[in-house]
């Protein structure tokens, strides 16, 4: 009896130190979206949306698993229930909204805005008429696009990631792409690519947000906001900025 009773607390005691090891929560990710999540030399991912999480996860007394999935597959991740939430440069608007995502308070205001080769003289939405646009599919720079290739003349083109897009442009597949205004003058600057941001082509933007997709996630979300609102207030989310900004 003794030795059984010394089994069942040793699986007991087995169990409880992989109950301790597990993740709080899963999160997902996009695969490409500098400055906010990209992958380091070594294969890590880094960027801002990578240190913020860090923060408020550390702020909170957290641990979470990252997935690094792509746009699409995040979304679907979190809405089979197979992560908690996602963070991904993901533009707070009301139609996201109504389609079933909750969001955080928001944690960075972003535009987005138009990019053109180099050499292009192309200098506004007029001169894109019977041309193809790139856009990265499912975000808000797709929408924005979309808004305007009635009036405009030109033809939408979905794309799997922000890279995708650019590279359309600058091999001649598209004449200009949309995309969030900080990420596609981050990859200009950064890659040395031949692209431009077009004046005047901005829209008013919409605040970036950590989001769950059911409201049995919302605890979460309260955390993400809690921890948010802690590191803006003792300079850590400035410090992230300025890392990867030189905000």
């Amino acid at each position: 009896m003794k030795k059984l009773l010394s089994l069942v607390l040793a699986l007991a005691l087995a169990l409880c130190a992989v109950s301790a090891l597990a993740e709080d929560y899963v999160i997902a990710t996009d695969t490409a979206f500098r400055p906010f999540e990209f992958a380091d030399e070594n294969g890590n991912m880094i960027g801002i949306d990578m240190d913020i999480l860090a923060a408020v996860a550390e702020d909170q007394g957290f641990t979470y698993e990252l997935r690094v999935l792509g746009w699409d597959a995040s979304i679907a991740a979190c809405q089979a229930g197979q992560a908690d939430g996602m963070i991904a440069g993901a533009s707070i608007t009301d139609a996201r909204k109504a389609s079933g995502w909750i969001f955080s308070d928001g944690y960075y205001n972003a535009a987005q805005c138009m990019a053109v080769a180099a050499g292009s003289d192309i200098a506004g939405f007029a001169d894109l008429k019977g041309k193809n646009v790139a856009v990265k599919i499912g975000t808000m720079s797709a929408d924005y696009a979309e808004s305007l290739s009635g009036e405009y003349g030109f033809t939408v083109v979905t794309m799997e990631s922000s890279p995708d897009i650019y590279q359309a442009v600058i091999g001649g597949q598209a004449a200009a792409c949309f995309d969030d205004a900080p990420i596609m003058a981050d990859y200009i600057k950064s890659n040395g690519v031949p692209l431009k941001l077009v004046d005047g082509t901005a829209n008013e933007g919409a605040d970036y947000g950590f989001a769950v997709f059911s409201a049995e996630k919302q605890e979460l979300v309260d955390k993400f906001n809690a921890g948010l609102a802690n590191i803006k207030a003792n300079g850590t989310y400035d410090a992230i900025l300025a890392k990867y900004l030189g905000e």
